[in-house]
């Protein structure tokens, strides 16, 4: 099929829905546990990454895209303070932490060599 939209198109954006189903897998099993407000904040943080890229490439300059990569690099790093404080508290356990962040590094590594491409 088709892409529709610009951002359909772009391998970040493509990464960032993988790394983010596997991210909202966690946010429903902190929810499942009752966890709500955990839940609420890894699945706000993990959507803006993928938000971000789509609503950047909606920009009518290249910097203001830019801004919106900015900000979906930004939910990265949210996404694994996040994980990491899961962990130090035992809601996460230590191989998944380091599974999700080595994803999210190399995301954000692509994102940041996107960015300088379109600058």
């Amino acid at each position: 099929m088709k892409a529709v939209f610009r951002f359909e198109d772009f391998e970040i954006w493509k990464d960032g829905i993988q790394v983010t189903k596997s991210l909202l897998i966690i946010a429903n099993d902190l929810e499942d546990r009752k966890l709500y407000r955990f839940a609420e904040q890894l699945r706000a943080a993990a959507m803006s990454i993928t938000n971000n890229i789509a609503e950047g490439s909606g920009s009518f300059s290249d910097k203001e895209f830019a801004q919106f990569l900015n900000i979906s690099r930004r939910s990265i790093f949210e996404c694994v303070n996040i994980l990491i404080i899961l962990n130090e508290t035992g809601l996460v356990l230590k191989d998944n932490l380091e599974i999700h962040k080595e994803k999210l590094d190399h995301l954000s590594r692509k994102i940041t060599l996107f960015r300088k491409s379109i600058s």
